[in-house]
């Protein structure tokens, strides 16, 4: 892999602005806020805010929370390469593995992708 030519913040940046995209054209989703965070071989992206109204009813109901977080898992799943195919964009590496989880409390969430090498030592 090459040296990237930005700093740390900007490629953060320029990964929040393709994980937002994302989120609008597969997911649909509207959300308040989009963090990344770059930890050597970890992408750590955190979107606030990201439940809509008819969720929030969905998760108050009995059982809604457990519904609302399968059909958001099945949804990460068959979406899941379309972000990674957004994330390599950017960056030419390859994602040794993704995870995700949400918090129906908070509003939140958090998307952790692992690649296989060390980010930071590659930027200017």
């Amino acid at each position: 892999m090459k040296k990237i030519r930005m700093t740390k913040g900007q490629l953060e940046s320029r990964i929040s602005d393709a994980v937002a995209k994302f989120e609008k054209e597969y997911m649909e989703d509207d959300y308040k806020d989009i963090k990344t965070k770059i930890f050597q071989d970890h992408i750590l992206i955190i979107i606030d805010g990201f439940l809509n109204v008819p969720e929030r009813r969905l998760v108050d109901l009995e059982h809604g929370e457990v519904l609302f977080k399968e059909i958001r898992t099945a949804l990460f799943e068959v979406s899941q390469q379309q972000l990674r195919e957004c994330i390599q964009e950017i960056v030419d590496v390859r994602i040794v593995s993704s995870h995700w989880d949400v918090s129906t409390k908070t509003g939140e969430k958090i998307i952790v992708l692992t690649v296989d090498c060390n980010l930071e030592e590659y930027l200017t």
